[in-house]
């Protein structure tokens, strides 16, 4: 890395070992991971300096490293030692943490390399949710799902994530919902669920969609809430006529879509059911940070 963007210079990350400034991190230009793609990755959020969910972010972690065949290099309470300690240099508060682990520095080959895994980890600080977003939803469009077929494994290769959410970002849309054989998968970078005559439905966990963090907690505070909730195949024509649509993301946690393909999604504005799991995701922060 040659250099910093502007105000992250003095960023402590940690890489391959050591924790250090980030305009000091360099990765090797045959690493697999710039080469390839060959490589996982995980954001988790903090709040208040607290990890959300940690355990379950470093179980996905674990699952995506041995579906790769890239070996685990630390055990879990060494990976809890390092990202606490990360965030502990990063000054607490709120924070997002990208972690990558690719398959190591090799000559170029197709073939797995004998090699030590690369680790990299970088917290930036977590902005909050807009109020644009929050009160007036998002805009989104609806594709065909163009990606590869392990889409339960949290790879770093996104060109086709990249080229689609990019047609969203065209049409003055914020996100891009994927569907195969019109069976709604998830967004480029976000989960996606649908009030249907008073349900939360979402795509069921398969091999064509990353079943998120965050996906499987607002699932519990829908629960809470007294939301009745369904894991199931969710049509394209189901979406696009349902009362309300949800994205979730370990960033933008849970927002509402308010027009799809330049139509609106119920009167235009966020639903009641959206604003009452807004609303038990804003608490379940609050306990986090005063943890």
């Amino acid at each position: 890395m040659a250099n910093a963007l502007p105000g992250e210079a003095d960023t402590t990350v940690f890489l391959d070992g050591a924790f250090l400034p980030l305009s000091q991190a360099r990765v090797h230009p045959l690493d697999r991971g710039f080469i390839y793609g060959d490589a996982v990755y995980e954001v988790i959020p903090a709040y208040g300096g607290h990890y959300l969910r940690l355990d379950a972010h470093l179980a996905r972690l674990e699952h995506s490293l041995a579906e790769v065949r890239i070996g685990n290099p630390y055990p879990r309470a060494q990976w809890n030692h390092l990202l606490t300690e990360l965030l502990d240099r990063h000054g607490g508060g709120d924070a997002s943490i990208y972690l990558q682990v690719s398959r190591g520095v090799a000559p170029r080959d197709h073939a797995f390399p004998d090699c030590p895994p690369t680790v990299f980890i970088m917290p930036r600080p977590l902005q909050p949710v807009s109020e644009k977003q929050v009160d007036g939803g998002l805009k989104a469009i609806c594709r065909e799902d163009i990606r590869w077929h392990w889409c339960q494994i949290k790879s770093t290769s996104l060109q086709g994530a990249v080229l689609l959410r990019q047609q969203a970002l065209d049409l003055g849309a914020d996100e891009v919902i994927l569907h195969r054989d019109r069976w709604v998968t998830e967004g480029a970078a976000t989960n996606v669920f649908a009030v249907i005559s008073g349900s939360v439905v979402t795509p069921p966990p398969s091999h064509w969609l990353l079943q998120g963090i965050t996906r499987d907690l607002v699932l519990e505070l829908a629960a809470q809430v007294d939301l009745p909730v369904a894991e199931r195949p969710l049509g394209l024509e189901e979406l696009q006529g349902a009362d309300e649509i949800w994205l979730s993301s370990s960033t933008k946690e849970v927002l509402a879509v308010t027009q799809l393909d330049a139509t609106l999604v119920g009167n235009g504005r966020p639903g009641p059911a959206w604003r009452r799991v807004w609303n038990a995701y804003q608490a379940f922060k609050a306990d986090l940070r005063a943890q």
